[in-house]
C-alpha cells in the first residue's frame, strides 16, 4: 500500500528536480498542476514558452494561432520539423506538448484572436502569455486582461534584443498602455520584420515561462510594472521601472 509520501513521489516524480527547490516543493507543483495558462502565438516565443510550461507541469494550456509552418520558421520555432511545413502550427504544437507531458491538458484554438472571441477565450484561463507579433493583438490582450483581472505576461523580440514584463496583475498595476500609450501611433509603424536569431526568442520565451511559474507558485520578484530588456550582442540586460 502506498503511503501519502509514496503517492506524492509517484505523482510528482518527473518533477523531482524542481520540487527539490524550496520555492516550489509539492505545494507549488500542485498549484502548477491546477493552473490554466493561455499562450497566444505558437511561433518564435510561443515555442519555448509552451514547451517549458508543459515540461514544468502546468495542468491546462491553451494555444492560439491561425498560421501554418513555413521553412523560414524552422531556425527559431523549435516545436516544428521540416516534414511539417505547410501544416497548422497550433495542431502540431498541441501534439508536441502532449508527447512531452501526457499529464497536461492542451487545448488548441486554430484561429486568430479577435474582439469577437478574445473575452470568452481568456475568461477560461488564469494567466495570459503574449507570444504574438503585432500591436492590435497586444492592445486587445491588455484591455481584456485588465477588464478580467488576469495577469498578462508580455514578451517581444527583434534581432538580438528582447523584453519581458508582467501587466495587469492587479487593478492598480501597470499595463501595456503604460509602455505604449499612443495606440494610433503604434498602428502607423511600418510592419517590416527586421529579422531575428533563434536564440533571442529562446531566451525571452524562457523568461516569460519563468514569470508564469513565479506567478503561480508565488516566489521571487515578478516583473510587475517593470520591463526586463536584453541585448545578446553585448549580453547587457536591464530592468526598468515603468
Amino acid at each position: 500500500m502506498l503511503t501519502m509520501s509514496g503517492m506524492e513521489d509517484k505523482k510528482f516524480g518527473r518533477y523531482e528536480r524542481q520540487t527539490m527547490l524550496p520555492e516550489i516543493r509539492t505545494g507549488g507543483q500542485e498549484r502548477l498542476r491546477a493552473a490554466r495558462v493561455l499562450v497566444v502565438g505558437t511561433g518564435g516565443l510561443g515555442s519555448p514558452v509552451s514547451l517549458y510550461l508543459a515540461g514544468a507541469g502546468i495542468g491546462h494550456i491553451g494555444l492560439v494561432d491561425d498560421d501554418e509552418v513555413s521553412t523560414t520558421n524552422l531556425h527559431r520555432q523549435v516545436l516544428y520539423a521540416e516534414a511539417e511545413v505547410g501544416l497548422p502550427k497550433v495542431v502540431l504544437a498541441a501534439r508536441r506538448l502532449r508527447a512531452l507531458n501526457s499529464d497536461v491538458d492542451v487545448k488548441p484554438y486554430a484561429c486568430r484572436l479577435t474582439p469577437d472571441n478574445a473575452a470568452g477565450m481568456i475568461q477560461g484561463y488564469d494567466i495570459v502569455v503574449d507570444a504574438c507579433d503585432n500591436y492590435p493583438t497586444r492592445y486587445l490582450l491588455n484591455d481584456i486582461c485588465r477588464a478580467q483581472g488576469k495577469p498578462y505576461v508580455y514578451g517581444a523580440i527583434e534581432g538580438f534584443c528582447g523584453q519581458v514584463s508582467v501587466f495587469c496583475r492587479t487593478a492598480e498595476a501597470k499595463s501595456y498602455r503604460d509602455l505604449y500609450p499612443d495606440e494610433e501611433a503604434a498602428y502607423r509603424l511600418p510592419p517590416a520584420f527586421k529579422g531575428v536569431v533563434g536564440m533571442t526568442p529562446a531566451i525571452v520565451g524562457s523568461v516569460q515561462a519563468h514569470e508564469v511559474m513565479k506567478l503561480v507558485c508565488g516566489y521571487g520578484d515578478v516583473l510587475d510594472g517593470r520591463l526586463w530588456t536584453i541585448d545578446l550582442r553585448t549580453m547587457q540586460s536591464y530592468v526598468i521601472e515603468l
